[in-house]
């Protein structure tokens, strides 16, 4: 029988939460700007590695991203990163220079 991870946005702890059997197995702490999602650290307790929690965690966070739509990822968090550019499909959510620039 294999676990299934359930992922959630807690929006007051600024972080996604994976539970496994109810039990909190993981999390993605991010920050928000009018423009981007910060993910800033992402964690799998010991007990849930090789789970694939760190997975669905991060597929669940882009997939909400992208479907709430306005804004990019900056993925400070090397998971985050790593994740990303191993999965192409969300490389267009990917942050890496402002899209218009001011000149005086």
């Amino acid at each position: 029988m294999t676990d299934t991870v359930h992922v959630t946005d807690n929006a007051d702890r600024n972080r996604y939460e994976a539970r496994l059997d109810g039990e909190l197995a993981g999390f993605a702490e991010y920050q928000l700007t009018d423009q981007l999602i910060v993910f800033t650290h992402t964690e799998v307790q010991r007990v849930h590695e090789g789970k694939g929690v760190g997975s669905a965690l991060a597929r669940f966070a882009l997939d909400d991203v992208r479907e709430r739509g306005g804004r990019r990822v900056l993925a400070i968090c090397p998971f985050i990163k790593t994740w990303m550019l191993r999965h192409p499909a969300y490389a267009d959510l990917l942050y890496d220079r402002p899209t218009s620039v001011v000149h005086d």
